[in-house]
């Protein structure tokens, strides 16, 4: 059956988007999934880092066109329907997350991978935003995705264009971090996990949420504040220069509490 599958190795989790028969397009059912899903997986203080991935060989082909309208006019109550209520629950979600790209990137596929803060590719990989093709509107949080990630004139290109690009275009435009082979991707998206999850969670949480505030337009300074109040209260600081001094690994203690 379709749908959203997690897997947990240690202390990163996989999410994988399954249907694969159709390139991993999701359906209405599939976009709701996400908000409950990752709420619970952020509710489990033994996963610090989130890989979301597509089942076989694409990440994901977007929104099932046959289910189009009612996943964007859902009574969600807002713009996009399912489908951003979808993206909106991944950007929110307060763990480091890492998007692993191979073959199809597309439309709805590219919100959920644009929602996460790092993305890998594959160098098959291929990436679209293909409303102009279906006459449609993408969804307002799309577009303001598209264009924090790319700028506006390349999310004025994939949008009026509708255009596929390969990962060394997407690489080059901003669109994804880094590409690799193949056969490389899966541990290179594991291995830059495990590495995230290695490091002081304290800083990554506050970075995070003082990366987003300012790529939102939001108060960045009192989100700051909270977090070097926070820092001042936490051993991290001491361990990590400790552990520098003596050159071996940190052993960092903080953990984020419900509401970090």
């Amino acid at each position: 059956m379709p749908g959203l599958s997690v897997h947990q190795s240690g202390v990163v989790a996989t999410l994988v988007i399954d249907n694969a028969h159709k390139r991993n397009a999701l359906s209405a059912e599939m976009w709701q999934q996400f908000p409950p899903l990752l709420s619970r997986l952020a509710s489990d203080d033994s996963v610090k880092v989130l890989i979301v991935r597509g089942a076989g060989e694409d990440f994901s082909a977007g929104a099932d066109i046959s289910e189009l309208d009612g996943i964007l006019h859902a009574p969600t109550g807002q713009d996009g329907g399912y489908l951003t209520e979808g993206e909106n629950a991944l950007a929110r979600f307060p763990r480091p997350t890492i998007a692993a790209i191979d073959g199809f990137c597309v439309g709805g596929g590219w919100q959920l991978a644009a929602a996460c803060d790092i993305r890998l590719a594959s160098s098959r990989a291929s990436f679209g935003v293909t409303p102009s093709r279906i006459g449609i509107v993408y969804p307002l949080s799309g577009i303001e995705r598209l264009v924090s990630v790319a700028g506006i004139a390349v999310a004025k290109y994939l949008l009026f264009s509708g255009d596929l690009v390969d990962a060394p275009t997407a690489e080059r435009w901003g669109m994804v971090t880094s590409v690799v082979e193949p056969q490389d991707l899966w541990s290179e998206a594991a291995s830059l996990a495990n590495r995230l999850a290695a490091r002081s969670q304290l800083s990554i949480h506050a970075m995070k949420q003082i990366v987003d505030a300012i790529a939102s337009g939001a108060d960045a300074s009192a989100v700051n504040l909270r977090w070097q109040e926070e820092i001042a209260g936490s051993d991290d600081p001491a361990i990590g220069a400790a552990a520098f001094a003596a050159k071996r690994a940190p052993v960092f203690t903080w953990a984020p509490r419900p509401a970090d």
